[in-house]
């Protein structure tokens, strides 16, 4: 992967606040030349560096369920022999959006899924266990509700926007 310059991290913060800006929109906001902007977008796509996902609220949309659920590997079975296999299983499960390898907590696999009520994230529970539960040597959950009042921030990147924003204004302010 190529060195990001500035305009790369501002075109892709732009986008983050909001994906449906136009080249020329952004360019403006960035007061860079739309050439510019639709040639470093279009290396910033074809690089997979950003992906153009509404983030709904998941709220407004009845899910009650926000799920974290950590595993640890039963290192007797290698996990790279099931990839396949997992990915098919992802694949039949839209409401898991996200799963990898990480460590932390004594877990060294990390999903995030949704689901509509208790027992719709028990039956995916108990399917899941069924399936991979031989493979791994513990299992848990953190469970949030998403009907709480105690919500303190929606799930969003446009904070994030921002942040790399002025990281990236500071890194220019210091190169000076």
């Amino acid at each position: 992967m190529r060195k990001l310059k500035q305009v790369d991290y501002a075109i892709i913060s732009g986008l983050i606040k909001n994906p449906r800006l136009s080249d020329r929109q952004l360019a403006k906001t960035l007061r860079v030349s739309q050439p510019t902007v639709t040639r470093r977008r279009t290396e910033i796509e074809k690089e997979e560096l950003i992906d153009y996902t509404a983030i709904p609220d998941l709220k407004k949309l009845d899910y009650e369920i926000l799920a974290f659920t950590f595993g640890k590997w039963n290192l007797q079975e290698h996990p790279d022999t099931h990839v396949e296999e997992m990915k098919k299983f992802i694949k039949e499960h839209p409401n898991i959006i996200f799963i990898s390898t990480g460590s932390g907590s004594g877990a060294d696999r990390m999903g995030i899924s949704v689901h509509k009520n208790y027992s719709d994230y028990s039956k995916a529970i108990q399917e899941y266990k069924a399936r991979w539960g031989k493979y791994f040597e513990s299992f848990s959950s953190f469970i949030v509700s998403l009907q709480s009042d105690n919500i303190l921030r929606n799930l969003s990147f446009k904070l994030l926007a921002e942040a790399m924003k002025e990281e990236h204004a500071q890194k220019k302010t210091d190169q000076s």
